[in-house]
């Protein structure tokens, strides 16, 4: 690949400035129109429920996929959420419990770090694939992106590809540790160019996670391969967006950007482990713990 002709092809035309400016433009004409119930249950029904914790245990994990799959029996007016998300080892525990058709989905590849080596990072999403994950969510090596060995961060994202044998894969930034306006912008274009299916946002595990100016920023991206290539990726903020108005306000974005075509849970989901039962809250008018 031929990074110095692909950045030139998609030359990032964005600063900190008109993010900044550009997000502040959306929020203020289309926030309150989206702040309504409507979205907040397409907001629910676009959630990955995530657990990804070292204490995790199947005992738990058997009862989070018990709660998705008793939802609709509870709240028959509501949409379930859109996946599952665990560690690999806990993929098989997921997909012998789960009984709705909903996405099962692993974080893998030496998630979150992703500083493992190659072959380990392709055997393990295989392995979650083989386990019985529909996707799987990795992260770009990072440290090899800030120094500039992009060949590496593609040629990884390309193998994992073609390991999961069909499996939705989901690129994840780590925007928080990119710093800049341009290597986010970069680093979408490079995952999208290496076969990614959605871009995300973050792992959740460092303290700069999912911010309205990386949704600006991946978005833009992604409108922009979508012109050139006519390829349709899909978005996922993750990390740290635990609030009804967090979510519609990447919701807003996301709309405003990308359009309707986006606003569904194949193509737009948000990746959370509090944010169903704040949207539950939300629709219902009363605190919910259901989750």
């Amino acid at each position: 690949m031929n990074f110095e002709e692909l950045f030139s092809l998609y030359p990032c035309y964005l600063t900190e400035t008109s993010v900044k400016e550009g997000i502040d433009t959306i929020i203020a004409k289309h926030f309150n129109e989206n702040n309504v119930q409507s979205v907040w249950k397409q907001c629910l029904h676009q959630i990955d429920l995530t657990t990804l914790n070292g204490d995790d245990t199947i005992e738990k994990v058997v009862a989070l996929t018990t709660k998705v799959n008793d939802f609709n029996t509870h709240y028959p007016q509501l949409p379930n959420v859109a996946a599952i998300c665990v560690y690999p080892s806990l993929v098989e525990t997921v997909k012998k419990t789960l009984n709705k058709p909903i996405g099962i989905a692993s974080v893998a590849a030496g998630f979150p770090a992703s500083q493992t080596f190659p072959e380990i990072k392709v055997a393990e999403c295989a392995m979650a694939v083989a386990a019985g994950a529909t996707e799987v969510d990795i992260v770009i090596s990072i440290g090899k992106f800030l120094e500039g060995n992009y060949q590496e961060v593609y040629d990884e994202i390309a193998e994992i590809k073609s390991a999961i044998h069909g499996s939705h894969l989901k690129v994840i930034l780590e925007t928080g540790a990119l710093k800049s306006v341009e290597n986010i912008y970069r680093a979408s274009i490079l995952a999208m160019a290496a076969g990614a299916d959605f871009i995300k946002t973050s792992t959740g595990k460092i303290t700069t996670n999912a911010t309205p100016e990386a949704t600006y920023v991946m978005c833009h991206a992604i409108k922009d391969w979508k012109e050139k290539t006519g390829q349709k990726v899909c978005y996922k903020p993750a990390g740290g967006v635990s609030t009804t108005e967090e979510a519609v306000l990447h919701y807003t974005l996301v709309k405003d950007i990308l359009g309707n075509d986006w606003l569904n849970n194949e193509s737009f989901r948000f990746g959370a482990s509090r944010l169903a039962n704040n949207l539950l809250s939300s629709i219902l008018g009363q605190e919910i713990k259901y989750f």
